[in-house]
């Protein structure tokens, strides 16, 4: 567990760039240096945490680190990949929530730097997710539903409804390359986890209305949201709008500063939660909401690794699964697209010259290929000085 943690706290400290770059630092980390698992074995693991709601780099890194250390190395690789950030976020956090800090400059051009990431993301996502004509269409219909009826439920339909649509009409991609790999856990483990992850999928927002307690709340926003977004890092952005910002418990200025700033750390994106447990207005401890907010929203991707690495290669060579998360990935394209437009851009932009300065970092990342954390500081620093304050 020692040796798990220590290498996965070393990718913590120094995964920036996204998802798609902390796969980079993991296959050099785990495959090429310490030769804890073959090539073949880690295209096996990626193709599977690619095919799973939530963080894809997290859900990889627990499923290594359970292949090197049982349950307890799954456990101790996300410790590691995922405390620096988290620390990093609810301190800020602290800061933001003792010092007045919504007219400073600064944390207005965080959320411009918000806008050009989404939308840089947005484009990429487009290009690897929407290749043709019907998946675009597809994507086209989901952004339109999520701005026409915008609720907490719009998203999860939306993701139910391109699952649908691409088992009964796209067609199917190949099967990832890569040999099968043994599973360290028994089926029997993998059927307890799975059947805990519904079971609390259902449970919670009932026990949420039964027994009105915030801390519980807190909890369950951040589970559904673990749950049910297919793409990870970016496309939780909507859901945990509509979880924290749409009851009033997180300012809206207050979601898109600290989003803005979640680009300036390493590791997962989605300790972005831990963020909004501590500003959140439902628990009075900072401390204790961004445990709750952060066990929330991971806790997801342990049962849903754990339940189904005993049945990986199973599952990927069924068809219909492979044509139902085709859908489910075009969907979760025009969910960020709509995301993009509003809360994002519209809550950011408020004037021709933030148009320009989110013009120019969108510019940065996508011509100039600059890293996020570069194009966060820049554009915190020219807002600063286009503002004076």
């Amino acid at each position: 567990m020692a040796e798990v943690f220590g290498a996965a706290l070393r990718l913590g400290l120094t995964s920036f760039g996204g998802p798609i770059a902390h796969i980079g630092y993991f296959r050099r980390e785990y495959v090429e240096r310490r030769r804890w698992i073959d090539e073949h074995g880690f295209v096996d693991l990626v193709a599977l945490c690619q095919s799973l709601p939530g963080p894809a780099s997290s859900q990889l890194g627990i499923a290594i680190g359970t292949r090197r250390a049982g349950v307890a190395g799954g456990i101790a690789a996300w410790l590691g990949f995922t405390l620096p950030s988290a620390l990093a976020l609810v301190l800020f956090a602290m800061l933001a929530t003792s010092v007045d800090l919504s007219a400073a400059g600064w944390v207005h051009g965080l959320k411009l730097a918000a806008v050009a990431i989404v939308a840089h993301a947005v484009l990429a996502m487009a290009r690897t997710l929407t290749p043709d004509w019907p998946r675009r269409l597809l994507a086209l219909a989901a952004a339109a539903v999520a701005l026409l009826w915008a609720s907490p439920f719009t998203q999860v339909g939306i993701i139910i409804g391109g699952g649908v649509i691409g088992w009964l009409l796209l067609r199917p991609p190949a099967v990832p390359v890569g040999g099968p790999e043994g599973s360290p856990l028994r089926k029997w483990v993998g059927v307890a986890a799975l059947a805990t992850f519904f079971g609390l999928l259902v449970a919670l927002p009932l026990l949420r209305v039964a027994a009105d307690f915030h801390d519980l709340a807190l909890f369950e926003a951040n589970y559904r949201a673990g749950s049910l977004v297919f793409g990870g890092g970016h496309v939780v952005l909507p859901l945990l709008h509509e979880g924290v910002v749409a009851p009033g418990w997180v300012s809206n200025d207050a979601f898109l500063s600290g989003y803005g700033a979640a680009q300036a750390v390493p590791g997962p994106l989605f300790t972005f939660a831990a963020y909004l447990g501590a500003v959140s207005s439902v628990v009075p401890n900072g401390w204790i909401g961004a445990g709750i907010a952060l066990g929330g929203i991971f806790l997801p991707s342990f049962l849903l690794v754990w339940g189904t690495l005993p049945f990986w290669d199973a599952l990927r060579s069924a068809t219909g699964f492979r044509r139902a998360l085709t859908g489910t990935n075009a969907a979760v394209v025009g969910i960020l697209m709509a995301a993009l437009y509003t809360p994002v851009a519209t809550s950011a932009i408020t004037s021709p010259l933030d148009i320009a300065v989110a013009a120019g970092a969108f510019g940065l990342l996508t011509v100039g290929r600059a890293s996020p954390i570069l194009v966060v500081a820049l554009t915190a620093f020219t807002t600063q000085l286009i503002r004076g304050s």
